[in-house]
């Protein structure tokens, strides 16, 4: 079955499950790198917005066998229920730019990847990046969501592309923070995690007296965390730490990984990792770029190896 075909029926058996609760709507949202999602919106309820199911995930679980049609409907509206908000929702908040120009932050996303995309949105160059800007909305039925800030509302706002630019630099360091942590520290965490046993575990990295040599940065929900290499002084206060110029690798668009460059020439190597990391184990929407950058501790500046 084709996943045209696919969405259609699951669409259909969610109707009826839904019955006359809402109407289930087939919607198509563009994501980062140009990738097209297809869900199911859940519409003309109590709330005025609906969250989008996705189903991309669901049909490679039916396409394997491992989910049968029925279970895929009942799959998604457990997520529908769990996720759907009871009331309606003042938008209004997002006509007063006094109002939320506390919560503008940036984010990175490949310039090349969404050239469609940033004739749409305000943005700044960044290498081979573009800085995009989100507005932080908080609800106390959804908690925080993000909204991408579109030409349309700088012109309803009356405000320009720097006059944005100078609130997410003030604002995204504040709001979202950042965390940089050994990848040997990373590892353990991830190993105690799975650790059923509870064994002790101890992973050391490759570095000199068996210390790591790679660490990685984000923020504090490790949501779009790669926007840490524009905050002011934070790379270069760790290279200083390290005395150490530095490889920046585009883990994610999540996540940057921070290697000392000791002396040691890895360059052509952590290109390889890059072209692998990006190819086979990150969604298309989760890609960054494929290019490995450096940080010169001389110079204190950013750019492509």
């Amino acid at each position: 079955m084709e996943f045209k075909d696919f969405t259609e029926k699951v669409r259909d058996e969610a109707a009826k499950r839904a019955g006359g609760e809402c109407r289930v709507v087939i919607r198509e949202m563009k994501k980062n790198n140009g990738v097209m999602l297809r869900g199911l919106s859940f519409e003309g309820g109590a709330s005025n917005i609906s969250p989008v199911i996705y189903l991309d995930g669901y049909y490679e679980s039916y396409r394997s066998g491992t989910k049968a049609l029925a279970d895929v409907a009942d799959e998604v509206m457990d997520a529908y229920r769990r996720n759907k908000i009871s009331r309606n929702v003042d938008m209004r908040q997002l006509l007063d730019y006094g109002l939320l120009e506390k919560n503008i932050v940036y984010k990175l996303i490949n310039t090349e990847k969404n050239r469609e995309l940033l004739e749409d949105v305000p943005h700044t160059d960044f290498l081979d990046l573009s800085v995009v800007y989100q507005c932080m909305v908080e609800n106390e039925e959804f908690g925080r969501a993000s909204v991408l800030i579109h030409n349309a509302h700088m012109k309803l706002w009356g405000v320009s592309q720097e006059d944005l630019h100078a609130a997410a630099e003030e604002n995204t360091q504040e709001l979202q923070g950042h965390e940089i942590k050994a990848m040997d520290e990373v590892i353990n965490e991830i190993m105690e995690g799975h650790d059923d046993a509870g064994a002790e575990t101890d992973i050391c990295g490759s570095g000199a007296e068996g210390g790591s040599r790679m660490y990685v940065l984000s923020n504090r929900s490790k949501v779009d965390g790669a926007a840490c290499m524009l905050y002011p002084g934070l790379i270069g206060g760790f290279a200083e730490s390290l005395g150490s110029s530095l490889y920046i690798i585009p883990s994610s668009i999540h996540e940057l990984l921070l290697m000392p460059q000791d002396g040691t020439d890895d360059a052509a190597e952590l290109k390889e990792i890059i072209k692998d990391v990006n190819g086979t184990q990150l969604l298309k929407e989760e890609v960054l770029s494929y290019s490995l950058y450096r940080y010169d501790r001389e110079s204190g500046e950013i750019s492509i190896v």
